[in-house]
C-alpha cells in the first residue's frame, strides 16, 4: 500500500469510527499530539485508548477530506471535522516508520467551532 492509500484507508476507519483498523496502521511506538489540545498519548496502547476517548466523548465525529500531501515518509491532510451541530478545520501531520504511522499531530481550530 502507497501512502496515499493507507492515509485514505487510515481517514475511512476514522469516520468508521474502527479502532481496530486504526491500530492496525499505527506504529508500535506511535505518538499522538494534539497540539490545539494539548493532549499527548504516547505508544499503540495508550494513543487506542485516547481515541476511543474520542469516540465516546463525540460519536457523531466525521471527517471530509479537503486535501491530501504525500511524500515517500509523510503526509499532511487537511480536513474539515463535524460533530453534531458543530464543524471545524485541521491539518494532521503523519511521520511514517516502517510503512505505518509514526505520529499523528494534530493542529485544528475545535476551540473555535462553527455553528451548522
Amino acid at each position: 500500500m502507497n501512502v496515499r492509500e493507507l492515509i485514505e484507508r487510515y481517514n475511512a476507519a476514522w469516520n468508521a469510527q474502527d479502532l481496530d483498523a486504526i491500530h492496525e496502521l499505527h506504529h508500535t511506538d506511535i505518538v499522538f499530539d494534539n497540539h490545539t489540545a494539548d493532549e499527548r498519548a504516547e505508544g499503540a496502547a495508550a494513543v487506542r485508548e485516547h481515541i476511543a476517548q474520542i469516540f465516546r466523548n463525540n460519536p457523531k465525529l466525521r471527517f471530509t477530506t479537503r486535501s491530501l500531501y504525500v511524500g515517500d515518509d509523510f503526509a499532511v491532510c487537511e480536513w474539515t471535522a463535524s460533530s453534531g451541530s458543530k464543524e471545524w478545520d485541521g491539518v494532521d501531520v503523519f511521520p511514517l516508520r516502517d510503512g505505518k504511522i509514526a505520529r499523528k499531530d494534530v493542529y485544528s481550530s475545535a476551540h473555535r467551532p462553527r455553528e451548522l
